[in-house]
């Protein structure tokens, strides 16, 4: 990529545009809203609902009875 940058401009050559696909431009905090509208929100109800509450209740209750441990990957969970 050959693209060169100046105090007050940007340049990016055609041949880079053509080979990206594209190119877009925006305020950061446009790009911000829009990464995290891209990650799913779930909502649950009901039982599964009852159920991710208990689950996260006894991590929690775990945690401060100090039964949780640091681990680099899952195999050090043996």
């Amino acid at each position: 990529m050959s693209n060169q940058i100046t105090k007050n401009s940007i340049s990016v050559s055609k041949e880079t545009v053509r080979k990206e696909g594209g190119l877009v431009i925006l305020p950061l905090r446009e790009y911000e809203e829009l990464r995290e509208k891209a990650v799913p929100t779930y909502y649950l109800e009901g039982k599964e609902a009852e159920e991710l509450d208990k689950l996260v209740e006894e991590g929690l209750d775990d945690y401060k009875k100090g039964r949780c441990k640091t681990i680099k990957s899952l195999s050090d969970l043996e």
